[in-house]
């Protein structure tokens, strides 16, 4: 993977001293990497064994099932990846004396940290590629496919199933099937003067061609003093609604593993209809801040090989790293749970954990250079 990391100007051996360091960087985090993501999707695996039998789920079911959530973990574990997978390749690299041999060559610190940097952004992109575009339908087959074979069907957080506001309309939604069919739908539609005009009851609707077709319909509707003066039961009614199947795929796919666009589009139209947002702003601006982290990542794992060069315990500055990642893992899942709970800022909420590891990061750097 030819990527061009020095600097313009920079001679021939920077060149290739960049292209090196940026090889066994990648080397390191795709190994780390696949480690990670078959220990998590082993554990994941045996968490489904308990659903064998479950009508109909088989063993392929639940290995099928795995393998479509290993997007949404690697996306998880990129930064974490990341870091352990650059500080064992910092340390191979100052082990066999190569990064000594760098910095006499004339790489300094500040060199050091660009070309981390530049390779931290690859991986950067890469997280909003699987973000954006590879998790959120992954997740999606996923969770159907598991729902298919176990002839199951999505019901909402309440008995009575999933509740909807779009604009003068409230929806009531009893189940929906895998395939996004709605099963049980109720519609209250109010007037000009918030009065109930009309109730539609349907047994399913299915979105063909861009709109809702509802299915052995009834229909009430009402008069000023909210008695039913017309009822009518057509065979089949065009509903027209702003709701679309992507959002109630909401219940297929948490939002943190919903795509930008997507979380964009469903904060609109919760706003337009005077809803609660704020989970939704929170996964929003965890998916632009998220792949910050591999930079943070790629940054504090420079201070370790510094360290490595003055201590001869490489282990336990490794050890150290690792649960550094690890302990980013979870100040990133309690910040967002603390900011839910607290109703603070979504921007603040997800940048503490990067920006906390970044400034970390180069404080360590600077003590370092100072001594």
């Amino acid at each position: 993977m030819a990527v061009p990391l020095a600097w313009p100007g920079e001679g021939t051996l920077m060149s290739l001293l960049s292209r090196y360091f940026f090889k066994e960087l990648t080397v390191f985090v795709v190994f780390t990497l696949a480690g990670l993501l078959g220990l998590y999707t082993f554990f994941d695996l045996i968490a489904e064994l308990a659903e064998l039998g479950k009508g109909g789920y088989r063993l392929l079911d639940a290995v099928l099932f795995v393998l479509m959530r290993a997007p949404g973990n690697a996306y998880e574990l990129m930064p974490i990846a990341v870091l352990i997978g650059a500080i064992f390749a910092l340390a191979s690299l100052s082990g066999h004396s190569e990064l000594t041999v760098m910095r006499a060559a004339g790489v300094s610190v500040r060199r050091l940290l660009a070309w981390l940097l530049l390779t931290g952004a690859v991986y950067a992109t890469l997280t909003v590629a699987l973000g954006e575009f590879v998790v959120p339908q992954a997740e999606r087959w996923a969770n159907q496919h598991r729902l298919s074979a176990t002839k199951k069907m999505l019901v909402g957080e309440f008995r009575s199933g999933v509740w909807v506001k779009d604009d003068r309309q409230i929806v009531n939604i009893g189940e929906m099937l895998p395939d996004l069919t709605i099963l049980g739908v109720r519609i209250y539609e109010f007037g000009d003067k918030l009065e109930l005009s009309r109730i539609i009851e349907s047994q399913t609707g299915r979105h063909e061609n861009g709109r809702w077709r509802l299915d052995t319909v009834r229909e009430t509707r009402f008069g000023k003093d909210l008695q039913a003066i017309n009822m009518v039961t057509p065979a089949t009614l065009e509903w027209r609604t702003a709701i679309t199947p992507e959002m109630l795929a909401v219940l297929l796919v948490s939002p943190d593993q919903m795509s930008a666009r997507a979380l964009y589009s469903y904060i609109d139209h919760l706003e337009r209809n005077k809803q609660e947002t704020g989970r939704y702003q929170l996964a929003l601006w965890g998916k632009l801040f998220y792949p910050l982290a591999c930079l943070s990542m790629m940054v504090i794992a420079l201070p370790f090989a510094q360290g490595q060069r003055r201590s001869a315990n490489v282990g336990t500055q490794l050890f150290i790293g690792i649960l550094a990642g690890l302990a980013f893992h979870f100040l990133n899942r309690v910040v967002v749970f603390l900011g839910q709970l607290n109703q603070w800022p979504a921007p603040l909420v997800v940048s503490i954990p990067t920006l906390l590891f970044m400034a970390l990061a180069l404080v360590l750097l600077w003590r370092q250079e100072r001594r």
